[in-house]
């Protein structure tokens, strides 16, 4: 087995730490000497500028690729590993920002044989693996959550670089994060009744949502967030016997009796690596669990089109 990462910014940096710790065999390919250079000093691993040019025919025995790139460059990138013709790709959360790349690339894929998934790595947290066992011994009754962005549009320009099409699918980049992890938890909607309207911190772009839906399982749920003021990610899940809070999402606290409870969890991963990397790697590169593949990720693009349906 042989690995490919693509990428040498933070989120390249994180997983190259995740595979370095799993002793496999891998190389790293980044686009700019500048970017390879800094990656370098700060891990102390060897990469390659110029992106996916550079690998010589000799070299594309890879079996498995992480693409850890910036999101617009996502459905290229990926474009270009599996015209390689590597079997297994993990593609950076949330795959593209538009639900007509993710299709192109599921097209290109399926053509190939190749297996693409969608990188959320929330979905491996400790906390998050201690709230699905509670809930396959309590039963699920309804669930909630609310993704209320810290920054706003013009900080996390400042602050980040953030391009400006990524700002206007914030979204897709950035909430998508809570959602997938609360329909990981709650189940796939059935039907989704959303509204969204502009606040003046992000306009002409929406920043205060709400709605409530069902799952496919008749399971009620609801959300909300005001990206206007400061606020949490969390999820909340009620059972047949509790209330589990996700608050922040690493830490899980059970309610009973009208007391609030912190949920011990074993978290030494998550606190060596990057929340839930580890994890989310080791199943990728073993039996593919709990990852979203690209078919998943289309169908998730349709319900996210019904939160932003605005008022």
């Amino acid at each position: 087995m042989k690995t490919l990462l693509v990428g040498t910014g933070k989120m390249a940096r994180a997983y190259a730490a995740v595979l370095k710790a799993l002793d496999l065999d891998f190389d790293i390919i980044g686009r700019s000497e500048a970017g390879v250079a800094g990656f370098e000093q700060e891990t102390g691993m060897r990469a390659r500028a110029g992106g996916v040019a550079v690998l010589e025919g000799a070299e594309r025995g890879y079996s498995h690729a992480i693409i850890a790139v910036g999101i617009p460059e996502l459905p290229r990138v990926a474009q270009e590993i599996i015209t390689l013709g590597c079997p297994h790709i993990l593609l950076e959360k949330p795959g593209a920002l538009y639900k007509n790349d993710l299709q192109s690339l599921r097209d290109e894929a399926q053509k190939s044989g190749i297996s693409v998934f969608i990188a959320y790595n929330r979905r491996y947290l400790s906390s998050v693996i201690k709230a699905r066992e509670i809930v396959a011994e309590e039963g699920l009754r309804s669930f909630s959550f609310e993704f209320t962005e810290k920054l706003t549009a013009k900080e996390s320009i400042k602050r980040f670089g953030t391009p400006k099409e990524v700002e206007d699918n914030w979204f897709i980049a950035n909430s998508t994060h809570v959602v997938d992890l609360a329909f990981f938890l709650g189940g796939m909607p059935k039907e989704i009744r959303g509204f969204s309207a502009v606040g003046p911190l992000w306009a002409p772009h929406p920043s205060l949502f709400s709605g409530a839906g069902v799952t496919q399982n008749g399971v009620p749920f609801s959300y909300h967030a005001n990206w206007e003021l400061p606020g949490p990610w969390s999820v909340t899940i009620g059972t047949k016997k509790s209330t589990l809070v996700l608050l922040p999402l690493e830490q899980l606290s059970v309610l009973r009796e009208g007391k609030l409870e912190r949920v011990e969890v074993d978290d030494a991963l998550d606190r060596e690596f990057k929340p839930g990397l580890y994890r989310q790697v080791e199943s990728f590169l073993r039996n593919k669990s709990e990852l979203p593949a690209l078919d998943d990720q289309i169908v998730n693009f349709s319900w996210y089109e019904q939160i932003l349906r605005r008022i």
